[in-house]
């Protein structure tokens, strides 16, 4: 610096970014998948269109009991997909709970999106999501809608939506920090159904503050609904998910 002057610093304004904002975190999407070879690359396709960085994802896909295809799919996603690091276990025992634990322990994200291997997530889903756990909202749930032009399923899945929110329920979907998830002990392995409801129960016992996504939403499957004659899935679905929410028939085999 030549003699007689001193440095000028630049006045910040209002229109630089703020220098103590923290890091966003880095986000695994878990997906337990038995006997998926027709949904699971839909699902994966589904993370690969995210509008965060794919730097920033990780899926962990845990293929548990399956006898279709499922795995080999799994791998050919892999390879066609080589920004999105993709890892896939394969685990003999059957066990929604149990998959969603394994995926969670292999995990190396900060946040843990559980996402169903029969549905697709809206591109900006993961967005979303980061924006409610940087504000606060540490787990949360995520609205759910048929992944079908069927106006009785596209009904059904509203219905199940406007419930949850008239009752202050969080189930289904989910998204919850990762440290919290451990805290808590994870999914509950003796549950077949209604195992995300327990897990956001404990944790709202735990403190939490529960989110719920509702900008944007992930498409599931709606072929339990069509199960039996007449329509009759949606009534056998609707009792189970009644049940499941009042504890009852938790570890009966879905």
């Amino acid at each position: 610096m030549a003699a007689g002057t001193e440095r000028v610093e630049r006045v910040p304004t209002a229109a630089d970014p703020p220098t103590d904002r923290p890091a966003e975190p880095r986000v695994t999407i878990v997906i337990p998948a038995r006997n998926e070879e027709a949904y699971i690359e839909a699902a994966l396709d589904s993370v690969a269109r995210q509008t965060v960085p794919l730097d920033r994802l990780q899926v962990v896909v845990v293929v548990n009991g399956a006898i279709d295809r499922t795995a080999e799919v799994v791998r050919a996603a892999r390879e066609r997909l080589p920004r999105l690091e993709i890892r896939m276990v394969d685990d003999p025992l059957p066990g929604v709970a149990r998959a969603k634990n394994i995926g969670a322990r292999l995990a190396n994200g900060d946040l843990l999106v559980f996402l169903d291997a029969d549905s697709r997530m809206a591109p900006d889903l993961v967005e979303r999501i980061i924006a409610a756990s940087m504000a606060g909202y540490r787990a949360g749930s995520v609205t759910i809608a048929a992944d079908d032009g069927d106006i009785l399923d596209r009904g059904f899945y509203r219905l199940i939506e406007f419930g949850k929110r008239l009752f202050g329920i969080h189930a289904n979907m989910l998204y919850c920090d990762r440290a919290a998830f451990e805290s808590v002990g994870g999914f509950d392995e003796s549950l077949y159904q209604a195992e995300d409801r327990d897990l956001l129960v404990r944790l709202a016992r735990a403190g939490l503050r529960l989110g719920r996504i509702t900008e944007s939403v992930i498409y599931t499957s709606p072929r339990r609904l069509h199960e039996g004659p007449l329509r009759v899935g949606l009534l056998k679905v609707f009792g189970r998910w009644t049940l499941g929410h009042l504890g009852i028939w938790r570890r009966r085999p879905y």
